[in-house]
Parts: structure tokens; sequence; C-alpha cells
């Protein structure tokens, strides 16, 4: 199955071992991973905001960037849940409707795609530990993601997933939220980490790098044992890398 990779700002900038994890978890499962250098942004940081003419036309691009042929799958549920959701607002019923619909159609978050397409659960992952698993708003809301991450979290050796108080509230992020609410969203930060240590936790997992980055940077300024993880990074833990001849 030939598959296109869509890596968001955040994990192409600051994740890029995330990205790669991406790759090596598609390749496992029997996908061809192809990937084109010259995406860049699906809009939503404009189209949030409200500068919806500059949210086209980076939707524009990104539309002009991937194919309508192939699964498109990204490891954010974040910028899936853009695409799927609010392209409505910006190519409903222009020239390029058609294949609008079709990208949102074949886009995918990764533990989504893993699960409802590809009905694989096991890759083999090690990772020692107690872990909850944040269920971001983009994912929970926008995509519908509930049971997959935990199904893919549930086999992985050594890993014990438990559930912890508010599970589904946000962590605070919220893209300019947490810049405009700085003192909102640090304190729904601090809330969601104490959950978490309450918990007994040593891991927090998601689906979407925003979070995990407005996590630990509150963790990193409170000096707190707890490490945040994207699910393609757990998923590939414990793998034994082949030697290179």
């Amino acid at each position: 199955m030939n598959v296109e990779l869509f890596i968001p700002c955040f994990i192409d900038q600051l994740y890029v071992e995330t990205a790669k994890n991406t790759v090596k978890i598609l390749e496992k499962a029997g996908c061809k991973v192809i990937y084109n250098p010259e995406q860049t942004c699906c809009g939503q940081p404009a189209y949030n905001a409200g500068y919806w003419d500059k949210a086209k036309q980076v939707g524009n691009k990104f539309l002009n960037d991937f194919s309508d042929q192939h699964y498109i799958v990204s490891p954010s549920a974040s910028c899936t849940g853009m695409v799927k959701n609010s392209y409505n607002d910006l190519f409903f019923n222009t020239a390029i409707h058609n294949k609008c619909r079709s990208i949102q159609n074949n886009i995918h978050e990764l533990s989504d795609f893993l699960i409802n397409v590809l009905k694989k659960d096991y890759f083999g992952a090690e990772l020692e530990g107690v872990a909850v698993y944040h269920d971001s708003c983009s994912a929970l809301r926008e995509c519908k993601i509930k049971e997959e991450p935990r199904r893919l979290l549930e086999k992985v050796h050594g890993l014990e997933l438990v559930e912890m108080k508010d599970q589904e509230v946000c962590c605070g992020f919220g893209g300019t939220f947490s810049v405009k609410f700085e003192g909102i969203s640090a304190a729904m930060a601090e809330q969601k980490v104490q959950n978490a240590l309450n918990a007994g936790a040593e891991f927090i997992i998601s689906t979407d790098v925003s979070c995990l980055m407005q996590l630990q940077g509150y963790i990193y300024a409170h000096q707190i044992p707890l490490k945040t993880m994207h699910i393609a990074d757990v998923l590939t833990s414990g793998w034994i890398e082949e030697p290179i001849l």
C-alpha cells in the first residue's frame, strides 16, 4: 500500500525523531511511504487566528502537495482534524471542492490509520513503566479517536496503561490560547500533570506533540519526574536496530 506522509510544522521543526519513527511504523506495517519535501503547513495557525484568507492560501498549497489517490497519514490529530473539518469552511463549493473532499476522506491520524485501516495493533514495542494517555481535544472531538491509541498502547510490553482524573479535559495549549491567556493555560497544564502524578504515571502519552510540548514545558519548569512521549515514539521503543553494513 502506498501511503503519503504529512509531517506538521511542530514535528518538522522540534520533533524530528517522531517523524522518523512514524515512517518506521508505517514501513513495519507493510506500507510504502511517500514523502513530498515541498509540503509545509495545513493552515491551522492562520485559521484559528481568524485569518481565513491566509489559511486558504496555505490550505490550497496543501491540497496541491498531496494526491487524492492515496491514504495520507499524519502523526498529528490536530492537523488531521484541521483538514478533515475546517477545510469545509475554506473550500466548500470552490473549484477544488472535489479534490478537497477526496483528501478529507483519505487523511488519517496515525493510530486511527493503524487500527481502522490496516487493522494492526501490535508492533513489538517495549517500554517499562506506568503511563497515562492524554486525549487531545483534536483527537477526541475532531477526529473521534479514543480507543485506537489505547489499543496500541495496551500491546506495548512492560507498559501499564492507567486512566487519570478528568481524562478528557484540555491540557491548556490551544495554539494561541496559551499565549493570549498564559495564566489560565499554565493552570490547566498544572492540573493535567498533577492528575497524571496522582495516577502513579511515569509517562504522559498523546497523539499530539503540541499538547506534549505544553505539558513538558510545565514539567521542566517544576522539575517533575514525568516524561512526555508521542505515541509513534512509544510504538518504536525497544526495537533492535539492524546494523548498517
